[in-house]
Formats: structure tokens, C-alpha cells, sequence
């Protein structure tokens, strides 16, 4: 019986001691194709706010020459 309690005791110091392994990142485990898309579709919407405030500032500054103001 004692060397069961001496056997668990062991055991729990050797857990608590050990160190956790370091995650993986995202990119290597098996949804990185899916994480490499979404941060391609990101730059796209990215781009694509870009161009359609471009659009929205020219569309305002030329009705600001029509109108005179």
C-alpha cells in the first residue's frame, strides 16, 4: 500500500514539473489552407473598401464642382 501512495506521489510531482509542448501555429496544423484563404480574402475586402471610398470621394467632389459649392 505504501508503495502505491510513494508510486502516485511520484507521478504527481513528475506531471506538475513537466512542461506543456508549445502550441503549433495555425499555418501548420490541418486548417491552414483555410487560414491562408481568409486572410487572402481579408487584402481583398481590404482593397476593395479602398477602391469604393475612392469611388465615393470622387462621386462627392464632382458633385461639388456641379453644384458650385
Amino acid at each position: 500500500m505504501r508503495w502505491m501512495i510513494a508510486l502516485i506521489l511520484i507521478l504527481l510531482a513528475v506531471f506538475h514539473f513537466m512542461k506543456e509542448p508549445e502550441p503549433r501555429p495555425v499555418e501548420e496544423t490541418f486548417i491552414g489552407d483555410q487560414v491562408k484563404l481568409l486572410k487572402d480574402a481579408e487584402n481583398i475586402e481590404d482593397q476593395y473598401l479602398d477602391a469604393v471610398k475612392k469611388a465615393q470621394q470622387q462621386m462627392e467632389k464632382d458633385l461639388e464642382d456641379d453644384t458650385g459649392g
